[in-house]
Protein backbone atom coordinates (compact mmCIF):
# COMPACT_ATOMS: atom_id res chain seq x y z
CA UNK A 1 0.00 0.00 0.00
CA UNK A 2 0.98 3.62 -0.60
CA UNK A 3 0.08 6.67 1.20
CA UNK A 4 -0.72 9.69 -0.45
CA UNK A 5 -1.03 12.82 1.57
CA UNK A 6 -3.09 16.54 1.23
CA UNK A 7 -2.66 19.15 3.44
CA UNK A 8 -5.07 21.35 3.39
CA UNK A 9 -8.95 20.11 3.52
CA UNK A 10 -10.32 23.14 1.40
CA UNK A 11 -12.11 22.19 -2.29
CA UNK A 12 -8.67 21.85 -4.23
CA UNK A 13 -6.90 19.14 -1.42
CA UNK A 14 -10.42 16.88 -0.69
CA UNK A 15 -10.46 16.68 -4.42
CA UNK A 16 -7.60 15.64 -4.66
CA UNK A 17 -7.55 13.31 -2.11
CA UNK A 18 -10.54 11.94 -4.09
CA UNK A 19 -9.31 12.10 -7.45
CA UNK A 20 -6.17 9.71 -5.68
CA UNK A 21 -8.74 7.41 -4.02
CA UNK A 22 -10.41 7.29 -7.04
CA UNK A 23 -7.34 5.98 -8.96
CA UNK A 24 -5.97 4.20 -6.60
CA UNK A 25 -8.25 2.58 -4.07
CA UNK A 26 -5.65 0.41 -2.49
CA UNK A 27 -4.10 2.88 -1.08
CA UNK A 28 -4.27 5.08 1.95
CA UNK A 29 -4.81 8.84 1.68
CA UNK A 30 -4.49 11.09 4.43
CA UNK A 31 -6.15 14.60 4.60
CA UNK A 32 -4.48 17.14 6.82
CA UNK A 33 -6.37 19.96 8.05
CA UNK A 34 -5.33 22.71 10.61
CA UNK A 35 -8.79 23.85 11.00
CA UNK A 36 -11.72 22.04 12.62
CA UNK A 37 -13.63 21.93 9.70
CA UNK A 38 -13.43 21.04 5.72
CA UNK A 39 -14.09 23.11 2.99
CA UNK A 40 -11.71 26.13 3.46
CA UNK A 41 -13.16 29.00 1.90
CA UNK A 42 -16.54 27.68 1.37
CA UNK A 43 -18.60 27.79 4.11
CA UNK A 44 -22.36 27.78 4.82
CA UNK A 45 -24.60 28.92 7.76
CA UNK A 46 -28.24 28.78 8.91
CA UNK A 47 -29.45 31.46 7.96
CA UNK A 48 -33.32 31.51 9.40
CA UNK A 49 -33.58 27.99 9.33
CA UNK A 50 -31.94 27.56 5.67
CA UNK A 51 -28.41 26.58 4.77
CA UNK A 52 -26.79 29.66 3.16
CA UNK A 53 -23.37 29.76 1.44
CA UNK A 54 -20.87 33.19 2.93
CA UNK A 55 -18.14 31.25 0.69
CA UNK A 56 -18.64 31.03 -3.02
CA UNK A 57 -22.37 30.57 -3.79
CA UNK A 58 -22.49 30.02 -6.87
CA UNK A 59 -20.12 27.71 -9.44
CA UNK A 60 -19.49 28.80 -13.26
CA UNK A 61 -21.28 25.66 -15.34
CA UNK A 62 -19.67 27.04 -18.64
CA UNK A 63 -16.87 25.36 -17.90
CA UNK A 64 -16.98 21.27 -16.79
CA UNK A 65 -15.16 21.24 -13.84
CA UNK A 66 -17.18 21.98 -10.83
CA UNK A 67 -20.82 20.69 -12.45
CA UNK A 68 -18.65 17.65 -13.92
CA UNK A 69 -17.81 16.68 -10.51
CA UNK A 70 -20.77 16.95 -8.85
CA UNK A 71 -22.82 15.20 -11.42
CA UNK A 72 -19.92 12.34 -10.62
CA UNK A 73 -21.03 12.64 -7.01
CA UNK A 74 -24.50 12.39 -7.32
CA UNK A 75 -25.70 15.88 -6.08
CA UNK A 76 -28.81 17.71 -8.10
CA UNK A 77 -27.15 21.61 -10.14
CA UNK A 78 -29.91 24.55 -9.63
CA UNK A 79 -30.26 26.61 -12.09
CA UNK A 80 -30.80 30.69 -11.27
CA UNK A 81 -33.69 32.26 -12.00
CA UNK A 82 -32.05 36.14 -12.62
CA UNK A 83 -28.51 36.48 -13.05
CA UNK A 84 -29.05 40.37 -14.46
CA UNK A 85 -27.33 42.35 -11.96
CA UNK A 86 -26.78 46.22 -11.73
CA UNK A 87 -24.14 48.82 -11.29
CA UNK A 88 -24.87 51.20 -8.70
CA UNK A 89 -23.47 54.83 -9.40
CA UNK A 90 -24.08 57.85 -8.00
CA UNK A 91 -25.99 58.44 -10.81
CA UNK A 92 -28.27 55.28 -10.59
CA UNK A 93 -28.68 51.93 -11.33
CA UNK A 94 -27.35 51.06 -14.57
CA UNK A 95 -27.26 46.96 -16.18
CA UNK A 96 -24.29 45.50 -16.31
CA UNK A 97 -23.57 45.12 -20.38
CA UNK A 98 -24.01 41.98 -21.88
CA UNK A 99 -21.01 40.63 -23.60
CA UNK A 100 -18.27 41.82 -21.05
CA UNK A 101 -14.91 39.77 -20.22
CA UNK A 102 -14.44 40.66 -16.50
CA UNK A 103 -16.14 44.12 -17.31
CA UNK A 104 -14.17 44.61 -19.87
CA UNK A 105 -16.48 45.78 -23.41
CA UNK A 106 -16.28 44.28 -26.76
CA UNK A 107 -17.16 47.89 -27.77
CA UNK A 108 -18.79 50.94 -26.98
CA UNK A 109 -22.35 49.69 -27.72
CA UNK A 110 -24.51 49.75 -24.05
CA UNK A 111 -22.45 52.01 -22.17
CA UNK A 112 -24.98 54.94 -22.25
CA UNK A 113 -25.70 56.11 -19.20
CA UNK A 114 -23.26 53.49 -17.26
CA UNK A 115 -20.40 55.66 -18.67
CA UNK A 116 -20.54 59.14 -19.20
CA UNK A 117 -21.18 60.72 -22.61
CA UNK A 118 -17.52 61.40 -22.70
CA UNK A 119 -16.64 58.02 -21.43
CA UNK A 120 -17.96 56.37 -24.16
CA UNK A 121 -16.98 58.48 -26.90
CA UNK A 122 -13.48 57.44 -25.17
CA UNK A 123 -14.35 54.05 -25.34
CA UNK A 124 -15.37 54.11 -29.11
CA UNK A 125 -11.86 56.17 -29.92
CA UNK A 126 -9.34 53.48 -29.02
CA UNK A 127 -10.17 52.83 -32.94
CA UNK A 128 -8.08 55.92 -33.59
CA UNK A 129 -5.38 54.57 -31.08
CA UNK A 130 -1.85 53.90 -32.31
CA UNK A 131 -2.32 50.13 -32.47
CA UNK A 132 -1.78 47.80 -29.25
CA UNK A 133 1.24 46.60 -28.63
CA UNK A 134 0.95 43.49 -25.77
CA UNK A 135 4.67 42.33 -25.18
CA UNK A 136 4.70 41.99 -20.88
CA UNK A 137 2.56 41.48 -18.43
CA UNK A 138 0.62 44.97 -16.47
CA UNK A 139 -2.10 45.58 -14.41
CA UNK A 140 -5.31 45.89 -15.79
CA UNK A 141 -5.88 49.36 -14.50
CA UNK A 142 -3.01 50.52 -16.21
CA UNK A 143 -3.78 48.64 -19.51
CA UNK A 144 -7.65 49.65 -19.38
CA UNK A 145 -7.12 53.56 -18.70
CA UNK A 146 -4.60 54.07 -21.13
CA UNK A 147 -7.00 52.37 -23.97
CA UNK A 148 -10.67 53.00 -23.01
CA UNK A 149 -10.49 55.60 -19.91
CA UNK A 150 -10.91 55.68 -16.33
CA UNK A 151 -14.51 55.22 -16.60
CA UNK A 152 -14.47 51.72 -17.49
CA UNK A 153 -11.87 50.80 -15.02
CA UNK A 154 -13.48 52.55 -12.13
CA UNK A 155 -16.92 52.00 -13.00
CA UNK A 156 -16.94 48.85 -14.42
CA UNK A 157 -13.93 46.37 -13.57
CA UNK A 158 -13.59 47.33 -10.56
CA UNK A 159 -16.59 45.92 -9.17
CA UNK A 160 -15.67 42.75 -11.03
CA UNK A 161 -12.49 42.11 -10.18
CA UNK A 162 -13.31 43.69 -6.51
CA UNK A 163 -16.10 41.06 -6.32
CA UNK A 164 -13.63 38.12 -7.22
CA UNK A 165 -10.01 38.68 -5.97
CA UNK A 166 -10.74 41.16 -3.65
CA UNK A 167 -8.37 42.95 -5.14
CA UNK A 168 -7.55 46.37 -7.30
CA UNK A 169 -7.76 46.50 -10.68
CA UNK A 170 -4.45 48.79 -10.72
CA UNK A 171 -2.36 46.28 -9.10
CA UNK A 172 -3.83 42.83 -10.68
CA UNK A 173 -2.23 41.61 -13.37
CA UNK A 174 -3.89 41.35 -17.10
CA UNK A 175 -2.25 37.96 -17.70
CA UNK A 176 -3.06 36.26 -14.47
CA UNK A 177 -6.62 37.55 -13.77
CA UNK A 178 -7.92 37.80 -17.25
CA UNK A 179 -6.29 34.76 -19.29
CA UNK A 180 -8.69 34.35 -22.01
CA UNK A 181 -7.85 38.39 -23.06
CA UNK A 182 -4.24 38.11 -22.44
CA UNK A 183 -4.10 35.46 -24.98
CA UNK A 184 -5.76 37.79 -27.98
CA UNK A 185 -4.18 40.94 -26.98
CA UNK A 186 -0.88 39.94 -28.95
CA UNK A 187 -2.81 39.32 -32.08
CA UNK A 188 -5.52 42.35 -32.11
CA UNK A 189 -4.89 46.11 -32.28
CA UNK A 190 -7.01 47.23 -29.73
CA UNK A 191 -8.61 46.26 -26.82
CA UNK A 192 -12.28 45.84 -28.03
CA UNK A 193 -11.40 43.83 -31.06
CA UNK A 194 -9.00 41.23 -28.15
CA UNK A 195 -12.01 41.31 -25.61
CA UNK A 196 -14.35 40.28 -28.93
CA UNK A 197 -11.96 37.61 -29.94
CA UNK A 198 -11.73 36.23 -26.57
CA UNK A 199 -14.98 35.93 -25.75
CA UNK A 200 -15.98 34.44 -29.21
CA UNK A 201 -13.45 32.06 -28.50
CA UNK A 202 -14.70 30.68 -25.64
CA UNK A 203 -18.35 30.41 -26.84
CA UNK A 204 -16.53 27.98 -29.39
CA UNK A 205 -14.29 26.19 -26.83
CA UNK A 206 -17.70 25.74 -24.81
CA UNK A 207 -19.24 24.28 -27.95
CA UNK A 208 -17.02 21.99 -28.60
CA UNK A 209 -16.91 20.64 -24.89
CA UNK A 210 -20.10 20.31 -23.93
CA UNK A 211 -22.51 20.65 -27.27
CA UNK A 212 -23.87 23.75 -26.84
CA UNK A 213 -22.69 27.41 -25.22
CA UNK A 214 -26.41 28.05 -24.10
CA UNK A 215 -27.79 26.73 -20.58
CA UNK A 216 -27.04 28.62 -17.36
CA UNK A 217 -24.28 30.32 -16.73
CA UNK A 218 -23.76 29.50 -13.14
CA UNK A 219 -24.97 26.42 -10.78
CA UNK A 220 -25.44 25.80 -6.86
CA UNK A 221 -26.63 22.74 -4.84
CA UNK A 222 -29.68 22.21 -2.84
CA UNK A 223 -27.61 22.88 0.20
CA UNK A 224 -25.71 25.47 -1.23
CA UNK A 225 -22.06 25.13 -2.84
CA UNK A 226 -20.51 24.90 1.05
CA UNK A 227 -22.07 21.15 0.57
CA UNK A 228 -19.89 20.11 -1.58
CA UNK A 229 -16.73 19.72 0.71
CA UNK A 230 -18.44 17.70 2.92
CA UNK A 231 -19.95 15.12 0.29
CA UNK A 232 -16.21 15.06 -0.99
CA UNK A 233 -14.78 13.98 2.72
CA UNK A 234 -17.93 11.50 3.21
CA UNK A 235 -16.91 9.87 -0.03
CA UNK A 236 -13.13 9.33 1.32
CA UNK A 237 -12.28 6.18 3.78
CA UNK A 238 -13.28 6.53 6.75
CA UNK A 239 -10.79 8.87 9.18
CA UNK A 240 -9.19 10.01 5.81
CA UNK A 241 -9.37 13.83 7.19
CA UNK A 242 -7.42 14.37 10.27
CA UNK A 243 -8.86 17.91 11.60
CA UNK A 244 -6.63 19.60 14.08
CA UNK A 245 -3.75 17.96 12.45
CA UNK A 246 -1.53 20.94 11.02
CA UNK A 247 1.41 19.77 9.16
CA UNK A 248 4.66 21.44 10.85
CA UNK A 249 7.87 20.11 8.36
CA UNK A 250 8.26 18.30 5.55
CA UNK A 251 11.81 16.62 4.82
CA UNK A 252 12.85 14.01 2.01
CA UNK A 253 13.84 10.44 3.09
CA UNK A 254 15.53 7.49 1.54
CA UNK A 255 11.97 6.25 0.76
CA UNK A 256 10.44 9.06 -0.30
CA UNK A 257 8.78 12.24 1.98
CA UNK A 258 7.82 12.97 6.07
CA UNK A 259 6.06 15.40 7.44
CA UNK A 260 5.55 16.17 10.86
CA UNK A 261 2.02 16.67 12.15
CA UNK A 262 -0.19 17.75 14.91
CA UNK A 263 0.59 19.06 18.61
CA UNK A 264 2.93 16.18 19.06
CA UNK A 265 5.02 16.94 16.01
CA UNK A 266 4.72 13.47 14.92
CA UNK A 267 6.30 11.81 11.80
CA UNK A 268 4.19 10.91 9.21
CA UNK A 269 5.71 9.20 6.30
CA UNK A 270 4.48 9.77 2.34
CA UNK A 271 4.54 8.48 -0.50
CA UNK A 272 3.05 11.40 -2.37
CA UNK A 273 1.87 15.20 -1.25
CA UNK A 274 -0.04 17.55 -2.64
CA UNK A 275 0.60 20.57 -0.84
CA UNK A 276 -2.71 22.94 -1.27
CA UNK A 277 -1.81 25.11 1.53
CA UNK A 278 -2.00 28.96 0.81
CA UNK A 279 1.27 30.53 -0.28
CA UNK A 280 2.90 31.57 3.02
CA UNK A 281 2.04 28.65 4.46
CA UNK A 282 3.35 26.45 1.16
CA UNK A 283 6.39 28.68 1.63
CA UNK A 284 7.15 27.43 5.02
CA UNK A 285 6.81 23.68 4.40
CA UNK A 286 9.05 24.01 1.37
CA UNK A 287 11.77 25.63 2.66
CA UNK A 288 13.88 22.58 3.44
CA UNK A 289 13.07 20.37 0.38
CA UNK A 290 12.35 23.05 -2.17
CA UNK A 291 13.95 26.93 -1.42
CA UNK A 292 13.80 27.45 -4.94
CA UNK A 293 9.75 28.27 -4.63
CA UNK A 294 10.24 30.00 -1.17
CA UNK A 295 10.53 33.58 -2.73
CA UNK A 296 7.88 33.46 -5.22
CA UNK A 297 5.98 32.39 -2.69
CA UNK A 298 6.35 35.22 -0.44
CA UNK A 299 5.56 37.45 -3.41
CA UNK A 300 1.99 36.43 -3.51
CA UNK A 301 -0.08 38.26 -0.71
CA UNK A 302 -3.89 37.56 0.49
CA UNK A 303 -6.36 39.76 0.85
CA UNK A 304 -9.23 39.58 3.66
CA UNK A 305 -12.67 39.94 3.69
CA UNK A 306 -15.84 39.42 5.16
CA UNK A 307 -19.34 37.99 4.21
CA UNK A 308 -22.66 39.01 5.95
CA UNK A 309 -25.57 37.13 5.30
CA UNK A 310 -29.05 38.68 6.19
CA UNK A 311 -32.51 37.86 6.36
CA UNK A 312 -35.47 40.09 6.17
CA UNK A 313 -39.12 40.02 6.33
CA UNK A 314 -40.34 39.84 2.79
CA UNK A 315 -41.03 42.79 0.85
CA UNK A 316 -41.23 44.15 -3.30
CA UNK A 317 -37.70 44.83 -4.53
CA UNK A 318 -36.59 46.08 -8.02
CA UNK A 319 -36.24 42.83 -10.01
CA UNK A 320 -32.76 41.45 -10.48
CA UNK A 321 -29.85 38.80 -9.04
CA UNK A 322 -27.80 41.62 -6.62
CA UNK A 323 -26.08 45.19 -7.23
CA UNK A 324 -22.34 45.66 -8.00
CA UNK A 325 -21.03 48.46 -5.95
CA UNK A 326 -17.91 50.21 -7.40
CA UNK A 327 -15.18 52.06 -4.72
CA UNK A 328 -16.19 55.20 -6.72
CA UNK A 329 -19.61 55.36 -4.80
CA UNK A 330 -18.00 55.97 -1.37
CA UNK A 331 -19.89 52.71 -0.01
CA UNK A 332 -18.20 50.36 2.54
CA UNK A 333 -20.32 47.16 1.07
CA UNK A 334 -18.49 45.39 -2.56
CA UNK A 335 -22.20 44.35 -3.62
CA UNK A 336 -25.29 43.08 -2.84
CA UNK A 337 -26.90 39.36 -3.72
CA UNK A 338 -30.38 39.05 -3.46
CA UNK A 339 -29.82 35.47 -3.25
CA UNK A 340 -34.07 34.96 -2.62
CA UNK A 341 -34.70 36.29 -6.10
CA UNK A 342 -31.54 34.79 -7.82
CA UNK A 343 -32.51 31.08 -6.42
CA UNK A 344 -35.56 29.84 -6.14
CA UNK A 345 -34.42 27.23 -3.40
CA UNK A 346 -34.13 30.28 -1.24
CA UNK A 347 -37.25 32.18 -1.43
CA UNK A 348 -40.76 31.01 -0.86
CA UNK A 349 -41.12 30.76 2.96
CA UNK A 350 -41.81 34.99 3.26
CA UNK A 351 -38.27 35.79 3.85
CA UNK A 352 -35.93 38.15 1.88
CA UNK A 353 -32.17 36.56 1.86
CA UNK A 354 -29.27 38.69 0.94
CA UNK A 355 -25.32 38.94 1.52
CA UNK A 356 -22.61 41.58 1.23
CA UNK A 357 -19.01 41.83 1.08
CA UNK A 358 -16.55 44.11 2.46
CA UNK A 359 -12.98 44.15 2.25
CA UNK A 360 -10.16 44.79 -0.74
CA UNK A 361 -6.48 44.17 -0.49
CA UNK A 362 -4.72 47.02 1.34
CA UNK A 363 -7.88 48.28 2.29
CA UNK A 364 -8.19 45.63 5.28
CA UNK A 365 -8.93 48.96 7.75
CA UNK A 366 -12.31 48.71 6.58
CA UNK A 367 -12.48 45.43 8.95
CA UNK A 368 -11.18 46.61 11.88
CA UNK A 369 -14.31 47.11 14.02
CA UNK A 370 -16.48 44.92 16.26
CA UNK A 371 -18.34 42.37 14.69
CA UNK A 372 -21.41 44.26 15.61
CA UNK A 373 -20.59 47.79 14.31
CA UNK A 374 -19.33 46.09 10.87
CA UNK A 375 -22.59 43.96 10.61
CA UNK A 376 -24.29 47.23 11.29
CA UNK A 377 -22.71 49.36 9.07
CA UNK A 378 -23.17 46.83 6.20
CA UNK A 379 -26.81 46.73 7.20
CA UNK A 380 -27.26 50.25 6.68
CA UNK A 381 -25.27 50.29 3.27
CA UNK A 382 -27.77 47.17 1.99
CA UNK A 383 -31.34 48.76 3.42
CA UNK A 384 -30.39 51.72 1.60
CA UNK A 385 -29.31 50.02 -1.49
CA UNK A 386 -32.28 48.08 -1.94
CA UNK A 387 -34.58 50.77 -0.50
CA UNK A 388 -36.08 48.22 2.00
CA UNK A 389 -39.14 49.46 3.67
CA UNK A 390 -38.95 47.01 6.45
CA UNK A 391 -35.45 47.60 7.39
CA UNK A 392 -35.40 45.46 10.62
CA UNK A 393 -33.16 42.28 10.01
CA UNK A 394 -34.64 39.27 11.21
CA UNK A 395 -30.94 37.86 11.54
CA UNK A 396 -28.03 37.96 10.51
CA UNK A 397 -24.96 36.53 10.38
CA UNK A 398 -20.61 37.90 9.78
CA UNK A 399 -18.14 35.08 8.34
CA UNK A 400 -14.80 36.61 8.20
CA UNK A 401 -12.10 35.58 5.92
CA UNK A 402 -8.79 36.40 7.05
CA UNK A 403 -6.64 36.08 4.37
CA UNK A 404 -8.82 34.52 2.16
CA UNK A 405 -8.19 35.77 -1.39
CA UNK A 406 -4.41 35.27 -3.11
CA UNK A 407 -3.29 38.55 -5.42
CA UNK A 408 -2.87 37.88 -8.44
CA UNK A 409 -0.16 40.85 -9.10
CA UNK A 410 2.26 41.54 -11.97
CA UNK A 411 4.53 38.68 -12.62
CA UNK A 412 2.27 36.24 -10.94
CA UNK A 413 2.57 33.87 -14.04
CA UNK A 414 6.49 33.93 -14.03
CA UNK A 415 6.35 33.07 -9.97
CA UNK A 416 3.94 30.22 -10.24
CA UNK A 417 6.29 28.83 -12.73
CA UNK A 418 9.31 29.30 -10.52
CA UNK A 419 7.64 27.36 -7.92
CA UNK A 420 6.46 24.16 -9.95
CA UNK A 421 10.16 24.03 -11.28
CA UNK A 422 11.66 24.12 -7.82
CA UNK A 423 8.53 21.73 -6.65
CA UNK A 424 9.12 19.26 -9.71
CA UNK A 425 12.41 18.48 -8.42
CA UNK A 426 11.43 16.44 -5.78
CA UNK A 427 9.83 13.33 -6.24
CA UNK A 428 6.54 12.74 -5.28
CA UNK A 429 5.38 16.27 -4.51
CA UNK A 430 3.22 18.63 -6.28
CA UNK A 431 1.54 21.88 -5.51
CA UNK A 432 -2.35 22.99 -6.14
CA UNK A 433 -4.80 25.18 -5.16
CA UNK A 434 -6.14 29.16 -5.63
CA UNK A 435 -2.66 30.75 -5.23
CA UNK A 436 -1.51 29.19 -8.52
CA UNK A 437 -3.85 29.31 -11.78
CA UNK A 438 -7.25 30.39 -10.40
CA UNK A 439 -9.54 31.83 -7.50
CA UNK A 440 -12.82 29.73 -8.20
CA UNK A 441 -13.68 26.93 -7.62
CA UNK A 442 -13.83 25.14 -10.58
CA UNK A 443 -10.21 26.53 -11.14
CA UNK A 444 -9.22 24.68 -7.81
CA UNK A 445 -10.96 21.55 -8.72
CA UNK A 446 -8.96 21.32 -12.30
CA UNK A 447 -5.50 22.50 -10.43
CA UNK A 448 -6.07 19.05 -7.94
CA UNK A 449 -7.25 17.23 -10.74
CA UNK A 450 -3.80 18.03 -12.84
CA UNK A 451 -1.95 18.00 -9.47
CA UNK A 452 -2.67 14.55 -8.87
CA UNK A 453 -2.31 13.47 -13.02
CA UNK A 454 1.23 14.83 -12.54
CA UNK A 455 1.51 12.19 -9.78
CA UNK A 456 0.23 9.65 -11.68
Amino acid sequence: MSRCVVVGAGITGLTAAYAWHREHPGDEVVVLEAGDRVGGKLGRVQLSGTWYDTGAEAVLARVPHAVDLMAELGLTQLAPRTTSASVVLPSGRHPLPAGTLLGVPTSADGLDGLLSPDGVERVRAEASLPPLRFTTDRTVGDLLRERLGDEVVDRLVEPLLGGVYAGQADRLSVTATMPALAAQLPHHGTVLAAAAAARDAGARSREAAAGTPDGPVFVTLPGGVGSLPDTLAAALPPGSVRLRTPAHTLSRTAGGLELTVGAGHEPLTADAVVLTAPAGKAARLLAEVAPGAVEPLQGIPYASMAVVAMAFRGQPLAPGSGLLVPPVTGRLVKGVTISSQKWPHLDGDGLLRVRSSVGRYLEEDQLQRPDDELVAAVVADVVDLLALTDPEPVETRLVRWGGGLPQYLVGHVERVAAVRAAVAEVPGLVVAGAAYDGVGVPACIASARRAVATLT
